[in-house]
Formats: structure tokens, sequence, C-alpha cells
């Protein structure tokens, strides 16, 4: 069944300018879980709470709220507040990478002529800029695989640069046939998730990551376009759980080598997150200020939010410079007994939670005010107060 829905108007309770305060908790809920996914690796965080489905579709609610103006410079905008902190972090991490032994001439994935346009995903994230699998020694400072560990997440600015680029044309879409266009992105997990079609190397990567998080995506639109408030909560939240549940029957049987991990996934982690962003939106409260219990947080939240690309780019990196850091603790005289450093081996993963914020302050202190200026406002160390992005 198809509808045709009128664009919603821009200016909302809130006004044009507000911000959706639930939303921000959502965001800043997110960027947590995924720094304590990343640190401390455990599968069923996401099960707990599908961080990049939320992103995703809070990216996607704000982009539709965007395009009331003219598309093309809704994209360029978007692209300049993405633009230059990938740029500073690349900027950080490909001398890293060259310092500590990386040769892209000799990188068998980057060889010939190829691996000059590939560094330009540096600049541009058309595909997922390249790092090496393994770099340094075992007898190094860090793991071997700490180029991953730091660049990995990157593909989440592929994605985003893409579902950015064709939202004016998902939107139209949406407008003109949304119960296809919110379900099209399932549909195409399903074929490529069940291997009904494979698509091999980097392209096959970047088509599945835009078809598992493309509904969510797609999902912001409804939310904006109060597509999903004309839905009966009860027959939105009984088919979410379905889909839900549906997502982690086929992750039973289709787990990778992380068991439940998601991620390894890519048909339970579309169908869960779907239904997971379908629930969190139903229940939308639509809050201009914070609750009385939360508001103790607000400034870690607005900061949170007004930083949320720092803080995402940055985290992976920063939470493998801890390992180093907490290894000199071993060569503390205090420290040279058997029971001392068996103590500090059973709490290493807690001292790594406790040594990485500080890190991800300084992040924000040192790199957060290139968000400011891709924003075309004034620089700020430490914005915990105003209405933000």
């Amino acid at each position: 069944m198809t509808q045709t829905l009128a664009p919603k108007p821009a200016a909302g309770p809130r006004g044009p300018a507000g911000r959706d305060r639930y939303l921000d908790l959502l965001r800043a809920l997110a960027l947590f879980r995924v720094v304590l996914y990343h640190l401390f690796g455990w599968a069923w965080l996401t099960v707990l709470f599908p961080s990049m489905g939320v992103m995703f579709a809070l990216a996607g609610s704000l982009m539709a709220r965007s395009l009331n103006r003219p598309a093309l410079s809704v994209i360029k905008g978007r692209l300049r507040r993405l633009l230059p902190p990938l740029w500073a972090f690349g900027a950080v991490l490909l001398p890293l990478l060259l310092v500590a032994g990386w040769n892209p001439l000799r990188d068998p994935d980057l060889g010939g002529t190829v691996w000059v346009t590939k560094l330009l995903d540096y600049v541009v994230p058309v595909g997922a800029p390249p790092y090496p699998a393994h770099l340094g020694s075992d007898s190094g400072l860090l793991e071997t695989t700490w180029p991953d560990d730091a660049a990995g997440p990157l593909w989440y600015l592929r994605a985003y640069l893409w579902f950015v680029v064709a939202s004016p044309l998902l939107l139209r879409a949406l407008r003109r046939a949304p119960w296809p266009t919110l379900l099209a992105p399932l549909a195409l997990t399903a074929v490529l998730g069940t291997g009904l079609v494979r698509i091999p190397g980097e392209t096959g990567e970047a088509v599945t990551d835009f078809a598992v998080y493309g509904g969510c995506w797609v999902l912001g639109f409804a939310h904006h376009e109060g597509l999903l408030a004309k839905v009966p909560r009860y027959l939105a939240v009984s088919s979410a759980v379905l889909l839900m549940a549906f997502g982690l029957w086929w992750a039973l049987g289709h787990q990778g080598p992380d068991g439940w991990d998601l991620n390894d996934i890519p048909l339970a982690q579309a169908a869960w997150s779907f239904g997971a962003v379908v629930i969190l939106l139903q229940y939308a409260p639509s809050w201009r200020e914070f609750p009385a219990r939360l508001r103790r947080l607000r400034k870690l939240i607005t900061l949170a939010n007004n930083r949320a690309v720092t803080i995402y780019l940055w985290h992976n990196l920063l939470i493998t410079a801890t390992v180093p850091l907490i290894d000199q603790a071993y060569n503390l005289p205090f420290m040279q007994s058997d029971s001392a450093s068996a103590m500090l081996d059973s709490t290493y993963s807690l001292w790594m939670f406790v040594l990485v914020w500080p890190l991800i302050a300084a992040a924000i202190l040192a790199f957060g005010w290139i968000e400011d200026l891709a924003a075309r406002r004034g620089p700020r160390l430490w914005p915990t107060g105003g209405e933000g992005r």
C-alpha cells in the first residue's frame, strides 16, 4: 500500500532551530555504547543498544529537516561539516602509519598507482580510507592490529557520505511511496545477507552497509515527516518486536566468530536495528528541555552532541593509546611483585575505561573546535551549552 505525504513544515513546536533533547540523549547514549563496545568488545552490547542504527536514524531526521532548503546547498553543508574533522584525524593517523613502517607502494591491497587514489578517501571518503591490516611486531608497544582498531570505524563516514548524497532522492521516494521506501533496504539486506547475491570486495561492503542501515536512515525521514506518528502505536510496536525477534532468530543460526555480535550478521543487524529504532521513535517524547532527573547530565549530553564527530573519529585511536600508557605502570617500584602485576592484569580493561575518557576530553579540546569552524561558528573549546548542531 502506498500513500502520498505532503512535506512537513520546517518549523515545529520547538521553532526552526530548536533541539529535541530526547534525540540528543539517544545520540549521547549511542556514542557511549560505541566507546564501550570498542573498549571491551562485548558482543551483547550490539543487542542491548543498536548504536549505529540509532545514529543513522538521528542523522536522517536532521537531514530531512535540512532538506526544506535547496538540496545541493544542504549536501555541501553536510560535507563541509564532515570533512575538516576527517582531515585533522588523517593528518595525525597517516604520519603515525608511515612512521610505524607502512609503505603504501608495497601494500598488496594498494599496489601500483592505485594507492594514490585510495589515499584520497582520507580527503573525501567515497570509499573507506585505507590502512594496513597489521603493522609493527609482537614485541612492540601496541598490538599489530592497532591500525585496524584506529581506522576501522571510518567506514561510518563512507556510509554517511553516501546517505547524504542519496537523501534528496530517498526523501522524494518516501513522500511518494512511503512503505516501499521504508522496507526496500530490509529487502536488499535480505538478498545480500542470505547469500542470494554476493558482491565482492569494498563495493560489496559499501552496498551492504547502505542496505543494513538504510532503513534506519529512512526511518529518521519518516519520523521528521510525521509518517510514524500516523501508524497506531500498538501496530508499530508489535510489528517492530516481531521484526526484532526475527533478527535474533536469524542471528542464532548465523553467528560469526564473535557469537552474538550483530555487526557480523547483516540481516540480523538490519532487522534488530530497524525494530529498535521504530520503538525508540514511537515513544519519542520530544523534549524541549531535559526532565528533572536528567538535568544534571545536561552539559555532558550537550557536549557529546556538539562534539559527536570528534568523539567518534578519535575514540578508538585513543583506546589504543591507553595500552602503552597503562603498561608503564608495570615499571613502578611498588608494581614489581607478582601479586601487584596480577592485580593490574585482572583490572587492565577497567583502567583502559578510566583512562580513555580524559584522553577523549583532551581530543575534544585539541580538535573539537574544528567542528565549529566547519559549521561556520566561532570556535569553542568545551561547548556544554547552546543549541549545538
